[in-house]
């Protein structure tokens, strides 16, 4: 239903098709548990050296440090997080362009 003045994004009526509402709210709720795990997986990394994590103890050794293939696996899961959570935030601005 178009009223006066306004401009119809697409030719078929969006609400048919799927119900934005429920559909913002669970990219809402999605969004901010991704956020939490990605700031949580960033913390698990090991600290490099010469930043904040030396200060904080990181740049202490331990001999329970994480492995090669642990680390390459813990930077592929905060990379694929990180991306979800891009998309989502794509996904709700498109979706509050529409409604």
């Amino acid at each position: 239903m178009a009223y006066a003045g306004s401009v119809r994004l697409f030719p078929w009526k969006v609400s048919h098709l799927v119900d934005l509402t429920l559909l913002k709210l669970i990219l809402q709720i999605l969004l901010a548990v991704l956020g939490l795990l990605t700031i949580m997986l960033v913390l698990l990394h090991k600290g490099r050296g010469g930043g904040l994590s030396d200060m904080f103890g990181g740049g202490v050794t331990s001999s329970a440090s994480a492995s090669g293939v642990a680390e390459r696996n813990l930077n592929r899961l905060t990379v694929t997080i990180a991306v979800a959570w891009g998309m989502c935030a794509v996904g709700l601005g498109i979706i509050e362009k529409i409604l």
